[in-house]
């Protein structure tokens, strides 16, 4: 049976791949050959591999891996995300791109709600405190922001941006957004969200900026010196798109001189950050490993979509996330 499934190439089963319990869900439909497995013997599998996975930016899809793979149909990506892969060049190759929107949505709007409640009220501060043994009397340093009835900002208002919208409604939050698109007024209405066209305009106003972008060439850089000048010294810089929106020279100084708050960060440039890099001394800051979609659920939802996705394209047939060059 194994035999008339189409082969696949994955990075790897652990520690930096996948959690065992959902590699089950790529078997139902693809024989999977490793990444590590692959390269000891390329010639061996590589005219029979139809299907990547991508995970975590795993395995790297470059030109020197696509010339060994002739009958390669489709990359299919983890994540929404899509900037570490040439989509020009692999769609050049008739090979198609996919990703996985939708199915992350929930998890990493719950984060981003995450990193603001834990900056504005030094949840993590308040435990290291709590089980120190040290500890005989509460400090005033664990003194907080208030989040309900604050203003929130959110740079993106798409699928994600949109759910942070209706988390941020629920801590009776003023809602302002500012994307390349007005939304609805429907969608606005739903959340109490008010539009604001130009950027520096929600950043002037906000107590917490919350960035969900895409990376860009055109967002790439989208919060430096600039644009930290414009926040308010008491707000707080929440990112949960990519390192790289933030030029993290500029916040790093931001920080250091108060011109804002705080920052609560799920993504950095590079990740994980040099163990010496200023960002992790700062008290100030918090940060996470880009574990915005870590949950069993969205990563057992995600590769599901993968397959889907990785199916359809194999079979020639649409699929349903295809990434199309705009």
């Amino acid at each position: 049976m194994a035999e008339t499934k189409p082969w696949a190439l994955f990075s790897e089963v652990g520690e930096n791949g996948y959690l065992e319990d959902v590699v089950c869900i790529m078997e139902k439909h693809f024989q999977l050959v490793c990444h590590k497995d692959f390269l000891q013997n390329p010639t061996l599998h590589a005219p029979k591999i139809q299907a990547v996975f991508v995970w975590n930016a795993l395995p790297e899809v470059e030109p020197s891996l696509l010339r060994l793979l002739p009958s390669l149909k489709v990359v299919a990506n983890g994540g929404v995300g899509i900037d570490h892969l040439d989509v020009a060049y692999i769609s050049s190759l008739g090979v198609k791109v996919t990703n996985t929107p939708d199915v992350v949505n929930n998890a990493t709007a719950d984060m981003a709600m995450g990193l603001l409640l834990a900056s504005a009220r030094k949840i993590v501060e308040g435990h290291q405190v709590s089980v120190d043994p040290k500890t005989t009397h509460i400090p005033q340093c664990l003194m907080g922001v208030e989040v309900s009835g604050s203003t929130v900002g959110i740079v993106g208002m798409g699928r994600i941006g949109y759910k942070v919208a209706q988390r941020s409604r629920g801590f009776d939050m003023k809602i302002l957004y500012h994307n390349r698109s007005r939304r609805s007024v429907d969608d606005e209405e739903a959340v109490g969200a008010t539009y604001c066209q130009k950027i520096d305009d929600l950043l002037r106003e906000s107590d917490f900026v919350v960035l969900v972008v895409n990376l860009t060439a055109e967002t790439t850089g989208l919060i430096g010196q600039r644009e930290l000048s414009l926040m308010k010294p008491t707000a707080t810089l929440v990112n949960v798109s990519r390192g790289l929106v933030v030029d993290q020279d500029a916040l790093v100084k931001a920080l250091q001189a108060g011109t804002i708050r705080a920052a609560a960060l799920d993504v950095t440039y590079p990740e994980p950050l040099p163990r010496n890099h200023p960002l992790l001394r700062l008290p100030n800051v918090l940060i996470t490993p880009h574990v915005g979609t870590n949950t069993y659920t969205t990563t057992r939802n995600m590769v599901q979509r993968m397959v889907d996705n990785a199916v359809a394209a194999v079979k020639g047939q649409p699929a349903r996330d295809e990434v199309t060059l705009k």
